[in-house]
């Protein structure tokens, strides 16, 4: 299996994990709170934080592939999040489910359409740095699986 069908294949492995998880939250549930630091998140923060970071990024990684730098010196992850946040806070949990889908099928044909030597090409990554593609896909679920150790440790 070439590195390309890996990663694409990862990205559906885990994407589908994340759908059945929130899928299967109670009302209470997506009103967990996960992070109180600054801003409160919510379970349902979190999920919204997934579909905007992960959509900001997919553009992200298109211009660095047509051979941009990628994301600018001054970027805020903190006033992008914040405003991201204030974009999606009328979606119900389950329009939030549907856009991940939509979001995560979007990143996976991404994936799937680079050719190998693709994974080289470098950029700035806005919390990695200099990196290359390779490892910005990469981060697309690590990011994730480190936001849903803090949920689980919220949900017990």
């Amino acid at each position: 299996m070439s590195e390309i069908n890996e990663l694409a294949e990862k990205l559906k492995s885990e994407g589908d994990r994340f759908v059945s998880i929130f899928s299967g939250l109670t009302d209470d549930q997506w009103n967990q709170e996960v992070y109180t630091e600054g801003a409160t998140w919510t379970i349902r923060s979190v999920l919204s934080h997934f579909i905007t970071s992960e959509r900001g990024l997919l553009k992200l990684f298109e211009r660095i592939r047509q051979g941009g730098e990628g994301a600018p010196d001054d970027f805020s992850i903190d006033r992008y999040n914040a405003a991201m946040q204030a974009r999606t806070k009328e979606a119900t949990p389950q329009e939030l489910i549907e856009q991940y889908k939509e979001v995560r099928a979007s990143a996976i044909h991404w994936v799937s359409g680079l050719a190998e030597s693709e994974l080289e090409i470098n950029g700035r990554h806005p919390y990695l740095g200099h990196t290359t593609i390779r490892d910005m896909i990469k981060m697309l679920y690590i990011h994730n699986l480190d936001h849903y150790r803090d949920m689980k440790k919220a949900l017990k």
